[in-house]
């Protein structure tokens, strides 16, 4: 059954056709902008009726503006018209954490949605990327004269470029490949597309993509390989695979094994219904809050067991409230005495929980350190284990009484989005762990 096309509208008016499919973890398929048709290209290899990526996940796409069925009346495809595309789909479908999946020419849109929303993103799938558009402008020179004619030979132009996609090795899946391109866009759409694309530069963004990121590879006529190996070199978190496909297929068996695998569905069984046994212990990458009370022992012999047990609790409850409103998590398996470990999803986020602990500290009798560091966890049991975990702990140990110390990888992570400033203290050795570690303290904005 063909999943019903819905309607949502950009915060600048134009709108944006999209249909969702299945249910479970959503996955936003980026619009590959370009040759881009909801009702046509229905992608049969992403669901394989439940058996493919679309079991265990929502999957959501759209037609760009300009494109499919879309607003074709908007012939704007800067990046921030790509963006307010993209944007108004997330908001009107209200997805809060969700993974991206983009081929080619919609790589460079969701490379940038990611850098700036590392909240909402868990994971970014890219296939066949590239980071500047004028790269491909260029590539395609020699279409120029053909693309100003497009007008008075829209079939021959449309016929001629799916064959040179194809490798003019299949002339039938080339007719239905010009079918697409014909019904997708127009002359017009075409040559704004390619105009617009020598703005487009999304490599400044690669190094602030804090999502476990993963890049692959087919043999392409248009996009090349060396693109492509430049996005995954220049992404903090990301891993590369070439992938097998003929020149008529779109998606493929492997690449669905590929995605799976990276993003932890499995096509064998549905997921297994919630039991009261423990459950397997799971890996994933978190931002790490220690809090710690400052001098318990002495605070403790001045003001008495049960005063001091009083305040602590208090403390330690509005702690948890703090962390919780701003999106983190404490780990209630975690035995610290008189600290608090929670986790979070992003840098600011975890920044913010920290200054809103602060703030409680400051109210009470009690005083705090406060560490955070952000790496890959064992998750088991309400417990969080790992040596990211135990570096997050010994940064809490070096911070005073009062402050806010990050690890250098938080400060990358929320230089541009938690609104704070960061004091370097240079690099320290810490007990357990091989290298130095270079810390900040965290300072409100002058």
């Amino acid at each position: 059954m063909e999943p019903e096309i819905r309607y949502t509208t950009t915060s600048d008016g134009v709108s944006v056709a999209y249909y969702t499919m299945s249910e479970g973890h959503p996955l936003l398929v980026a619009s590959n902008v370009l040759w881009s048709h909801l009702r046509i290209q229905t992608f049969p290899e992403y669901y394989r009726s439940g058996n493919g990526l679309g079991r265990g996940l929502k999957v959501v796409r759209y037609d760009a503006r300009g494109t499919g069925l879309s607003d074709r009346h908007s012939l704007d495809f800067s990046m921030d018209a790509r963006l307010l595309d993209l944007e108004a789909v997330v908001e009107r479908l209200k997805l809060t954490r969700f993974a991206i999946l983009a081929r080619a020419h919609g790589a460079p849109a969701a490379i940038a949605y990611a850098a700036g929303h590392p909240d909402r993103v868990s994971h970014l799938i890219l296939s066949n990327a590239y980071a500047r558009g004028r790269d491909m402008v260029e590539a395609s020179r020699g279409w120029d004269s053909l693309r100003e004619r497009a007008d008075e030979q829209w079939e021959q132009y449309t016929i001629t470029l799916a064959n040179a996609n194809l490798g003019f090795t299949d002339s039938e899946a080339a007719r239905k490949l010009a079918s697409l391109y014909r019904e997708s866009m127009t002359p017009e759409s075409v040559r704004a597309f390619y105009a617009a694309q020598q703005a487009v530069d999304v490599a400044p963004l690669l190094p602030r993509v804090a999502v476990p990121t993963l890049v692959m590879y087919r043999h392409s006529n248009t996009i090349k390989l060396e693109w492509s190996r430049e996005v995954a070199s220049k992404l903090p978190d990301a891993r590369f695979v070439t992938v097998t496909a003929q020149d008529d297929q779109y998606w493929t068996d492997e690449q669905t094994r590929i995605v799976e695998d990276f993003l932890g569905v499995r096509q064998e069984a549905p997921a297994p219904a919630p039991t009261t046994s423990a459950p397997a212990a799971a890996a994933s990458t978190a931002v790490i809050l220690f809090t710690d009370i400052v001098s318990s022992t002495e605070l403790t012999e001045r003001m008495g067991d049960v005063a001091f047990r009083d305040a602590s609790r208090a403390l330690d409850s509005g702690l948890r409230s703090a962390i919780r409103d701003a999106g983190g998590a404490a780990i209630d398996g975690k035995l610290l005495g008189d600290g608090v470990l929670a986790t979070f999803p992003s840098a600011a986020q975890a920044i913010d929980g920290a200054r809103r602990c602060l703030a409680l500290s400051a109210a009470s009798e009690l005083g705090l350190h406060i560490g955070l560091h952000a790496g890959d966890v064992i998750r088991e049991d309400n417990n969080v284990y790992g040596g990211a975990v135990n570096i997050a702990s010994r940064i809490c140990g070096l911070s005073a009484p009062g402050e806010i110390l990050v690890s250098d990888v938080v400060r990358g992570m929320a230089r541009s989005s938690a609104g704070v400033e960061f004091e370097d203290r240079g690099e320290q050795e810490m007990k357990g762990v091989g290298e130095p570690v270079r810390v900040y303290a965290v300072r409100s904005q002058a």
